[in-house]
């Protein structure tokens, strides 16, 4: 039985707003064809989302935050030394993004455009959140004495920027590529050994 009005809920069309985006694209998928998919008017999806452009930058902030919420966890935990927590970090981030890549590369083409449409907020405040949870990883490895960092938010961001190739989705083409593995550790490679503490 489809949604009420009443049972609607911003979580259902969210969902429903993907599944609409997978099937049509950004440039043919209106609010109209997500209201038809949850079976209620357009009137009721504007009740939660008062335009398109904040129905899709809700939808992109969603898709964004899943792979925030996986790294939140990895700084979270009780790690091991503040190397290997700084290197499982990059290589989730490298493994959610590939896993967006290649497990649903038609949502992913269209979460791309979507990005792009909202650079200035939701993808602003997505890096923002993730530099944020490098910066917390290197100040602990500075607390415990295994990085010299002086001002751990600056390095924090050189350190994203720096793996850029490596989660940027303008190169997800290249994740493909054969070696692509090995380049991504000898990078990581590089950076902790700039990273580590000079005794």
């Amino acid at each position: 039985m489809p949604p009420t009005p009443q049972t609607l809920t911003a979580e259902r069309i969210l969902e429903a707003t993907e599944e609409v985006l997978r099937r049509h694209g950004p440039a043919k998928a209106t609010v109209v064809d997500v209201a038809r998919a949850l079976g209620v008017s357009h009137g009721s999806v504007y009740r939660h989302f008062r335009t398109k452009a904040a129905l899709r930058e809700a939808v992109t902030k969603r898709w964004l935050d899943r792979t925030t919420q996986v790294l939140a966890a990895i700084v979270a935990a009780p790690g091991p030394d503040p190397e290997t927590r700084v290197r499982e970090w990059l290589a989730a981030l490298f493994a959610a993004k590939r896993r967006k890549a290649f497990d649903d590369p038609e949502l992913f083409a269209t979460y791309t455009v979507l990005t792009t449409e909202t650079a200035e907020s939701v993808v602003g405040e997505h890096i923002a959140e993730l530099t944020g949870q490098l910066t917390e990883l290197v100040r602990a490895g500075v607390a415990a004495g295994a990085f010299t960092a002086e001002d751990p938010a600056a390095t924090a961001g050189a350190l994203f920027q720096a793996t850029g190739f490596f989660h940027d989705p303008h190169y997800a083409r290249e994740w493909e590529r054969p070696g692509v593995e090995g380049d991504f550790e000898a990078l990581v490679d590089l950076l902790l050994s700039g990273l580590r503490a000079r005794g």
